[in-house]
């Protein structure tokens, strides 16, 4: 399913969200102030208000990418040694980048529900079109 912002959707699954509470806006330093638990029911409709798009992008991926975006700039005018080293670290990290390409996206959203609550952060499989 594809999410957008201010589309709305459906809960598929019961939840059960547990842990600290804290006050909203407030400093890191204020929190543990007590337990929570909370239960949201399959069928509960709400917004999308944001939906985020994550990879996990690793140190082999970003040199990749900086090496790569150096050769396509600046490749014609290297000296031929400095590009034939260069094409061949380009090219070791090539399945990395490869790897990295096919990795399916995480979505996360916020969906404030119409009871009022909001849920931050959650996956975004949680949902469907309502």
């Amino acid at each position: 399913m594809t999410l957008k912002e201010g589309r709305r959707v459906k809960l598929v699954t019961d939840l059960r969200l547990a842990g600290e509470v804290e006050p909203a806006g407030a400093p890191s330093a204020e929190t543990g102030l007590g337990a929570a638990y909370l239960a949201l029911p399959a069928g509960l409709e709400g917004t999308v208000e944001r939906m985020n798009e994550h990879r996990h992008q690793s140190q082999e991926v970003r040199e990749y990418e900086r090496l790569k975006s150096l050769l396509d700039d600046f490749g014609p005018q290297m000296p031929p040694g400095s590009r034939k080293q260069l094409e061949e670290r380009v090219g070791s990290l090539e399945p990395a980048w490869i790897a990295y390409q096919e990795q399916r996206l995480r979505v996360t959203v916020r969906v404030r529900f119409d009871n009022g609550f909001v849920l931050a952060d959650a996956p975004g499989d949680l949902f469907t079109p309502a």
